[in-house]
C-alpha cells in the first residue's frame, strides 16, 4: 500500500514524542507473533517480537512512535532516494525478526553500507541520521547471527533461469523481460562472460527498483587509459519499450559472440567500454505492462512514479548555452547546473543519471525511444523558444549527423524508399534531423549530455508501436543490431591522447579545443586521457590548462579513417609567477558557478556544486532551521529535537 500524503504523515509526525531516552537489553528467549505493519509488509521475514529494542511493547505501540512514522514519511522528504532500503533497515529494528523463539539482529555492514550511501540525503535536507539506525547499537555482526534486511529487494533475482531443453546457452528468447527476468538475464549473462561483463546498479527508481547496468570491457569494473567508454540508455518513458528488449538481446548476443571468437565483436570488447541501461524507467514499464501489448495507451506508463517525464526532468542548460552564444569570450560548454534547478522536482532517476555521468567519462551516448522511426540529434531545444520547429544546431552539427547517420544508413526500415511506412515523412531527410526542427523542448537528457559533459547523445525513435507484441521483437532486433553495434565504434572517430606535464604526470580537467567554428571544448579525465569525436578533414587542437603554457597542433583526419589517431600534448608550467587561467571570463547569473569552480564532469564528487540537493527546496527567510521545520512548529507544540541536526 502506497503510503499516504507527506504532508498528513508530516502532522502526524509533528505530534509524536520526542527521542526515548533509554533501551532495553534483547531478551534470550521471546513470543513471536504475526508482523502486522503495513510499512513493514514486504520485510523479509513475517514474524516479529514484543517488546522491541525501543520498548515498544505493541503493534499499536509502534504504530504512534515518531520513528514508525519517519521511516514512511522519509520516502518524500527525500524525494525517492535511498526507498525502499531506508524503510526495510527501520523496520529490522522498530519490527526486530522473530524466528523459533528468538529475535535476530541485522548485520551492522548493511547499516554501514547504507548510512555512507543515503547520508547525504539527510545532509541535503539538514535532517539528522535517525538515532535508531545507529550502527552500532542496535546492529551485530555475522559472528553473532546477523541477518541481511535488505534481502527481500533481491528475493528471485539471483535464481537461475534455465533455457528450455535442448537449446544451448547461446539462445536468446526474443519476447518481452518482466524487471525480474530482466536482472535475471543481465546476472546471468554476466556470469557467462564474468572475464569481459559484470553488473552493477546506479541508483533506484522511486519505488525501489534497481537501475542495473551491465557493463562489457577487457576489464570490467575499471577505466583503461585511453579506452572510451559508451552508454545505451533503453525505457527512458516506461511505455517505449522495444529499446529495453534491444539492449537485453544485445547483452546477450556480444557476451555469446565474444565467446565464439567473433573477431568484431572482440576488437570492439577489447577497446572500449561499453554501458547497456536497458530501463532508466522500471516504475513506468509496469505501468504499461500491465494494459499489455496492443493495449497500451499512446501515454499509460510514460512518467515514472512520481508522473514525472524523464526526458523533460533534466536541467534546462540549453537556454543558458544561447545566453552564452552571443558573448564572444564566455564559455558554452561544461555549464553548470543553476541552483534553482534543485528547487523543483528532480526523480532519483534523473539523478542517478546525473551522478553516473560524474563519474564515468563518457564519450559517447544513445537513448532508445519509440513512436517513429528515425534518429534525432540537439539540439532539442529551439534557439527562438516560441519556436515550436526551427533547425538548432550545436557546434559539431557535422559530427552529430555523421553519428545520426552512423545508425541509419544501416538500418533497413529507416532507408526503405517508401513514404507511406512508419516514419516516411523523414524520408528526404534521410531518416535523421535536428531534434528541434522536428520539434521542440526543454529539459532533455540529449542536450544536457553535450552543455554538462564531453558526452555527444543521440535519440533514436525505434518504431511506431510504442509496446509492440512480442510476434514483431526479433524482426526489430534484425533491424537494430547492425545499427547498434555500426554506431557503438563510432567512438573510435576523430582524435585520442593524454595531456601530461614535462615529467608525465596527468593533466586532470585539461581542455581540448578546437579552434574555428566548433566552440565546444571537452575536458580530460582523471588519467589525463581524451576523446575529442571530430569529423573529417583537417582541425587546429589547442590543450591547455591553468598554470601551463597551451600547446597547439594541426591534425588531419581521413575520411577512410575508422581508428581515432593519437594526439598526445606536453604542456610545460608557465614558470614561478602568479598562475594564469585560461578558461576564460566568469561567468555571472542566479546559481550558476563560473569556470574556475570547475563544473566539469570529472570534478571532485564532495564539491557541493556537482549537486546541490540541498539546494533543492528553497530555504526560509529566516534560514535558521530546514525548510521542512515549519511543519512541525506549525501543526503542533511537539517539536522532535532529534531530528534536527543541530539542536
Amino acid at each position: 500500500m502506497p503510503p499516504p500524503p507527506p504532508l498528513l504523515l508530516l502532522a502526524v509526525l509533528a505530534a509524536a514524542a520526542a527521542r526515548p531516552g533509554c533501551e532495553s537489553a534483547w531478551d534470550a528467549t521471546a513470543t513471536c507473533v504475526d508482523l502486522q505493519l503495513r510499512t513493514c509488509s514486504d520485510a523479509a521475514y513475517n514474524r516479529t517480537a514484543f517488546p522491541t529494542l525501543l520498548e515498544h511493547r505493541s503493534r499499536e505501540a509502534v504504530e504512534s512512535s515518531s520513528e514508525y512514522i519517519l521511516l514512511s514519511v522519509l520516502h518524500h522528504l527525500l524525494e525517492g532516494q535511498c526507498n525502499p532500503d531506508l524503510r526495510l533497515l527501520g523496520c529490522a529494528v522498530l519490527a526486530p525478526r522473530c524466528e523459533g523463539g528468538r529475535v535476530r539482529r541485522p548485520c551492522r555492514r548493511v547499516c554501514e553500507a547504507l548510512r555512507e550511501a543515503c547520508l547525504p540525503a539527510f545532509d541535503a535536507i539538514d535532517m539528522a541520521w535517525p538515532y535508531f539506525l545507529d550502527c552500532g547499537h542496535y546492529f551485530t555482526s555475522e559472528e553473532d547471527g546477523c541477518y541481511d534486511p535488505l534481502e527481500a529487494l533481491r528475493g528471485g533475482l539471483d535464481a537461475e533461469e534455465v533455457p528450455p531443453s535442448g537449446l544451448p546457452p547461446t539462445f536468446i528468447r526474443f519476447s518481452h523481460h518482466s524487471y525480474a527476468q530482466m536482472v535475471r538475464v543481465l546476472r546471468r549473462t554476466a556470469a557467462r562472460c564474468a572475464h569481459i561483463a559484470k553488473t552493477y546498479s546506479i541508483g533506484r527508481s522511486f519505488e525501489g527498483k534497481e537501475l542495473l547496468v551491465i557493463e562489457f570491457s577487457g576489464r570490467p569494473g575499471q577505466h583503461e587509459l585511453m579506452e572510451p567508454e559508451v552508454k545505451l540508455i533503453g525505457n527512458i518513458h516506461g511505455n517505449e519499450v522495444a529499446g529495453r528488449e534491444m539492449l537485453i538481446y544485445l547483452a546477450q548476443y556480444l557476451c555469446s559472440e565474444y565467446l565464439l571468437g567473433n573477431p568484431r565483436i572482440q576488437r570492439l570488447l577489447n577497446t572500449t567500454r561499453l554501458h547497456l541501461l536497458p530501463s532508466m524507467n522500471p516504475d513506468g514499464y509496469e505501468v504499461a505492462a500491465a494494459e499489455g501489448a496492443g493495449y497500451n495507451g499512446w501515454t499509460s506508463g510514460r512518467q515514472n512514479a512520481q508522473n514525472l517525464d524523464l526526458n523533460r526532468n533534466f536541467p534546462d542548460l540549453t537556454s543558458e548555452y544561447y545566453r552564452l552564444a552571443s558573448s564572444r569570450n564566455a564559455r558554452s560548454d561544461h555549464i553548470a547546473i543553476p541552483q534553482h534547478y534543485w528547487w523543483g522536482k528532480v526523480a532519483p532517476e534523473t539523478k542517478a543519471i546525473m551522478k553516473w555521468m560524474r563519474t564515468t567519462p563518457f564519450v559517447l551516448s544513445a537513448s532508445l525511444h519509440g513512436g517513429d522511426l528515425v534518429v534525432s540529434y540537439p539540439f532539442d531545444f529551439s534557439k527562438h523558444p516560441q519556436e515550436e520547429k526551427m533547425f538548432s544546431p550545436t557546434p559539431d552539427e557535422k559530427m552529430f549527423k555523421l553519428l545520426a547517420r552512423a545508425y541509419a544508413d544501416v538500418h533497413p526500415m529507416m532507408m526503405d524508399r517508401s513514404e507511406n511506412r512508419c516514419g516516411g515523412n523523414f524520408l528526404k531527410r534521410g531518416s535523421i534531423i535536428n531534434g528541434a526542427d522536428w520539434y521542440s523542448f526543454t529539459g532533455g537528457m540529449s542536450d544536457f549530455n553535450y552543455l554538462h559533459s564531453n558526452c555527444f547523445e543521440i535519440t533514436v525513435e525505434l518504431g511506431c508501436v510504442k509496446f509492440p507484441p512480442e510476434e514483431a521483437l526479433y524482426t526489430i532486433w534484425q533491424h537494430n543490431k547492425e545499427p547498434l553495434l555500426n554506431f557503438v565504434e563510432m567512438v573510435h572517430r576523430g582524435i585520442k591522447g593524454v595531456v601530461m606535464d614535462k615529467f608525465g604526470k596527468p593533466i586532470k580537467n585539461a581542455r581540448i579545443v578546437v579552434k574555428g567554428i566548433i566552440r565546444h571544448d571537452i575536458t580530460t579525465a582523471p588519467d589525463g586521457d581524451y576523446w575529442r569525436l571530430l569529423p573529417p578533414g583537417s582541425h587546429i587542437v589547442i590543450a591547455q590548462a591553468p598554470g601551463y603554457s597551451k600547446v597547439i597542433k594541426k591534425v588531419t583526419i581521413p575520411a577512410r579513417l575508422k581508428k581515432a589517431g593519437r594526439v598526445d600534448f606536453i604542456l610545460q608550467p608557465l614558470g614561478t609567477g602568479p598562475k594564469t587561467s585560461l578558461l576564460g571570463p566568469r561567468r555571472s547569473g542566479p546559481g550558476l558557478r563560473g569556470p574556475a569552480g570547475g563544473a566539469g564532469p570529472h570534478r571532485e564528487p564532495e564539491d557541493p556544486g556537482q549537486e546541490p540537493l540541498g539546494a533543492r527546496r528553497q530555504p526560509t527567510a529566516g534560514g535558521s532551521k530546514p525548510w521542512w521545520w515549519s511543519y512541525f512548529t506549525s501543526l503542533s507544540q511537539h517539536k522532535p529535537r532529534w531530528l534536527l541536526k543541530y539542536a
